[in-house]
């Protein structure tokens, strides 16, 4: 009661920001007439004098207002369109690390550039980040000729672009990307063996497009780059075959459609094992055993395929590959695949080809990687509903933006039957009844599967319609284009993050490209656009008359903010519309979270089959159930993010060695200090603390010294001396060290020894990082039992983690000293060439030897090898001067120069 009387006196904190942001507008309004008066140049002219002006110290809140009025202006004489009151809220809402609820149509795009045009003065770059690359494309291509006019570069990020184009792109004022490409491209960066391999520039400011779907929706699936691991495929069919004739048996598993989580019981534990003997998975001993524990792992990952995931809701199979499928989206996720051996045991069930197995090799979670930019914000037409998570998680504040126009959408309360089936049928009805209005209908599904039967029942009445999910992924912008056309009705699985508005009569962009794409003659074009502007204003038009868009949702999704989405799509802009959800006590979310209090309720009322319950009681259930599910996937990425943390630490420690490393020239202190403190571990090992000479282990410390330094040392005679202790053993094994370094370096060359050294450090530290990582996962999957100890399985977490991270260090330390002190020159003679006996051949005469740097083993070789011959030409063997020249100035993924046709990594940069 006191809360509500306070807002009603003082407004809510929402009104109270809004308020503080409104007092600027006039002021950016009164600089309208004389920005307009300026021409196009002295408007681009005005970037210049604004940089000038920070670099002299004024700050971009001192800029905005001048900033922002120059930018509307420009906005205003290359795109035709001006930004509203509402739309300069929404820019300084993101200029100040804020997220901007804005309604669907409501132009989040065109805010944008405001506070992108800002930040971008400083030159330290924008990213702009956007769901899908359709989107990234989409924005870089439009917004940049805003961007041009006035001065600033535009670049974008997509799949497939070289390391060159990607550099580019980073280095313009603005740059557009998905999420994917900017945190992969932060983890390869963090892979490169140069600084002048790296391609993103340290980072400014962000602005996230659908800012609830990439910093919550995906936040649950951390970015990976892995590499191969052992292949295990004839493993997983084998089990396949045993969980297919498992899960034909209910009693063998419990499953928990809450959790999502499926466990064996104690009679389908006997029975697995029965069946893998009989198969002869399990060679001996129960299947528990240790020597088992790999099968135990493929076959809960298998049962999980099997009871947890349904093909076209969680995954479909297209050209023989299981493809994810976005709950959130609807969308394909080409390219992703689910960890820890998940996504080989749902190929297994599909009987399609078994990719090999990876190996984490670096990775990062969404919450992590955004928290590494100074500055953040967002935007998205539904935040509100998250507004803890991210004020939580990322520190934002949600600002909720009013609409240009009122909105004149009448949502009705939800219906709610029995069955599905009941359900599909009244939505069909009403979409016959609301059709031969010639209003437009958009209906969002929840997967492929219903989206089809709900096609299907369509078909049988004979009702046209267009399917839009991720089997037609391609054929998106033109069902959107005419999703708004009178009588149109588009069935879609979820519509978030479509990034594309369904405006009333058609979209005039998108009709134009489908129907003058291909077409030369500029009269013609001119003439069909003209006519598809005449036809989509006329049908507008009879659109609005007759209702707008009508938005039908076929269930309720388990995120409110999803459900919010679809109902957007319709009455933007102060347009007229609809929207009215379907449900049944069978449909998932309701079955799982409120199906036995909603079934009494609905039994209590006699309803009958066919009939339907209409009552804001219902309405307020559901949201319940919804925000129940909602608080537990916030505990789920809370969960994750807090085990997450304990390894960014670590990945921050070490990307912040590894950049150091790259960036020093000479890092033959750093070997020397490795080898010292390596010695000292030795020494210490062997020769007990403040202990006679008779109890060291003599023998023992001089084969480790040889294993590990390659030196023949007296340690026994030593012994023998007077005074002689551990810390003078020590200063004894390292000045022996340092003279066969100092041999090394003077018999390769002091520029040669440096870039091995470096590349050595580099090497070393990335095997060691990838086999912790590998560490760190096996730990997080067991730690959870620690709980079953009454122990906290973070604090345990953390404590192990720690532990390994300094086991880490000392392997490093070990494995750098070891190498170094293996290292000569000597000469390679070239191998011979490979003689095809089916082609013609020229006479041969081989280059004559070059130096190389390789050795028998155990001694570790750089070898700068002879590469294949090929017909092409010869191979251009270097002196030492030329291939240290070589080391400095080719990329590692460049051809090297040599001349052989391989990369340089592969040829004379190879590490052996």
């Amino acid at each position: 009661m006191f809360a509500r009387l306070a807002r009603a006196l003082f407004g809510s904190a929402n009104d109270r920001t809004l308020k503080a942001y409104q007092r600027r507008v006039p002021e950016i309004n009164a600089l309208e007439p004389a920005v307009q008066a300026l021409s196009d140049e002295q408007l681009r002219q005005k970037t210049v004098e604004f940089r000038e002006r920070l670099e002299k110290g004024e700050t971009l809140d001192g800029l905005l207002a001048e900033a922002f009025a120059v930018c509307r202006e420009a906005s205003r004489r290359v795109l035709g369109k001006r930004h509203f009151d509402v739309q300069l809220i929404g820019g300084m809402v993101l200029h100040g690390g804020r997220i901007a609820e804005m309604r669907t149509g409501e132009g989040k795009t065109l805010v944008a550039t405001l506070a992108v045009y800002l930040n971008a003065l400083s030159g330290k770059g924008v990213h702009v980040v956007t769901v899908n690359d359709y989107l990234a494309r989409r924005d870089a291509e439009e917004m940049s000729v805003l961007y041009s006019f006035l001065g600033l570069t535009t670049g974008v990020i997509i799949p497939n672009l070289s390391d060159g184009e990607r550099r580019d792109a980073y280095a313009a004022d603005i740059t557009y990307g998905t999420n994917n490409e900017f945190g992969f491209d932060y983890l390869r960066d963090n892979m490169k063996y140069s600084l002048a391999d790296m391609v993103q520039r340290p980072f400014n400011y962000a602005i996230v497009d659908e800012v609830d779907s990439i910093l919550i929706d995906e936040a649950r699936t951390p970015l990976i780059i892995s590499g191969p691991a052992d292949d295990s495929s004839d493993l997983y069919r084998t089990v396949d075959a045993v969980v297919a004739k498992l899960v034909l048996e209910p009693e063998a598993y419990d499953k928990d459609e809450k959790l999502r989580s499926v466990t064996l019981t104690e009679a389908g534990s006997h029975r697995i094992e029965e069946l893998l003997n009989q198969d002869g998975v399990l060679q001996e001993g129960g299947l528990y055993d240790i020597h088992n524990v790999a099968v135990v792992h493929h076959v809960q990952q298998s049962l999980r395929a099997y009871t947890l995931f349904t093909r076209d809701v969680d995954y479909i199979v297209r050209d023989g590959k299981v493809i994810i499928i976005d709950e959130f989206t609807g969308r394909m996720m080409d390219g992703r695949r689910y960890s820890d051996g998940l996504h080989q045991a749902l190929e297994a069930k599909e009987h399609v080809e078994i990719q090999q197995e990876n190996q984490t090799l670096a990775s990062i979670t969404f919450q992590n990687y955004f928290r590494l930019y100074p500055k953040l914000s967002g935007m998205t037409g539904t935040a509100m509903t998250e507004a803890d998570e991210f004020a939580e998680i990322y520190n934002l504040t949600v600002v909720e933006i009013p609409t240009n126009r009122a909105v004149k959408r009448i949502d009705t309360d939800d219906e709610v039957y029995l069955t599905a089936g009941e359900k599909y049928n009244a939505v069909a009805d009403l979409i016959q009844e609301v059709s031969a209005k010639g209003q437009p209908i958009l209906v969002g599904t929840t997967s492929i599967e219903r989206s089809e039967y709900l096609s299907s029942i369509l078909d049988q009445r004979g009702i046209k319609h267009s399917v839009l999910n991720a089997r037609h992924h391609e054929k998106e912008a033109s069902i959107i284009a005419q999703a708004g056309a009178p009588g149109a009705i588009t069935i879609a699985t979820n519509m978030a993050g479509r990034g594309t508005d369904i405006k009333l009569g058609g979209n005039i962009e998108m009709l134009t490209h489908a129907y003058t794409d291909g077409i030369e003659n500029d009269a013609e074009r001119a003439r069909i656009t003209e006519e598809i502007r005449a036809a989509v204003e006329a049908n507008h038009g009879a659109v609005h008359e007759s209702g707008g868009l009508y938005v039908i949702g076929t269930e309720r999704h388990e995120s409110r903010r999803v459900d919010n989405q679809l109902r957007g799509r319709s009455g933007r802009q102060g347009d007229p519309g609809n929207s009215r959800f379907f449900l049944s006590l069978e449909d998932d979310l309701i079955r799982i979270f409120s199906g036995d209090r909603m079934g009494a309720m609905m039994q209590k009322m006699g309803l009958k089959e066919g009939e339907a319950i209409v009552h804001p009681w219902l309405n307020k259930a559901v949201e319940k159930a919804q925000k129940r599910v909602e608080a537990r996937n916030f505990d789920m990425r809370k969960n994750t993010l807090k085990y997450d943390d304990v390894m960014n630490d670590q990945r921050k420690e070490v990307y912040s060695q590894r950049k150091e490393y790259m960036s020093s020239e000479d890092l033959s202190g750093v070997i020397a200090e490795l080898r010292l403190h390596t010695i000292e571990d030795l020494v210490h090992a062997h020769i007990p603390e403040k202990s006679f000479a008779e109890a060291w282990d003599t023998a023992g410390l001089t084969a480790e010294i040889s294993r590990v330094l390659n030196l023949e040392l007296p340690i026994a005679d030593w012994a023998k001396e007077d005074g002689m202790d551990a810390d003078s053993v020590i200063e004894r094994v390292e000045a022996e060290a340092q003279k066969a370094q100092a041999a090394r370096t003077a018999n390769m060359g002091p520029d040669l020894m440096r870039m091995i050294e470096k590349q050595v450090v580099l090497t070393t530290f990335d095997a060691v990082w990838k086999e912790h990582l590998h560490g760190l996962d096996q730990l997080r999957q067991g730690i959870g039992l620690r709980a079953y100890g009454q122990r906290d399985p973070l604090n345990e977490y953390k404590q192990e983690a720690f532990q390994m991270f300094t086991a880490m260090l000392d392997d490093m330390r070990l494995r750098v000293t070891q190498t170094m002190c293996r290292i000569q020159a000597v000469s390679e003679p070239p191998p011979y060439p490979v003689v095809d006996s089916s082609a013609h051949h020229e006479s041969f005469e081989a280059p004559p030897a070059a130096p190389a740097l390789t050795q028998p083993e155990p001694v570790v070789s750089f070898a700068a090898p002879q590469a294949q011959f090929a017909a092409a030409g010869s191979v251009n063997e270097p002196d030492a001067a030329t291939l240290q020249q070589w080391y400095e100035e080719t990329p590692r993924n460049a051809l090297c120069p040599c001349g052989s046709g391989q990369k340089f990594k592969h040829c004379h940069g190879r590490l052996v």
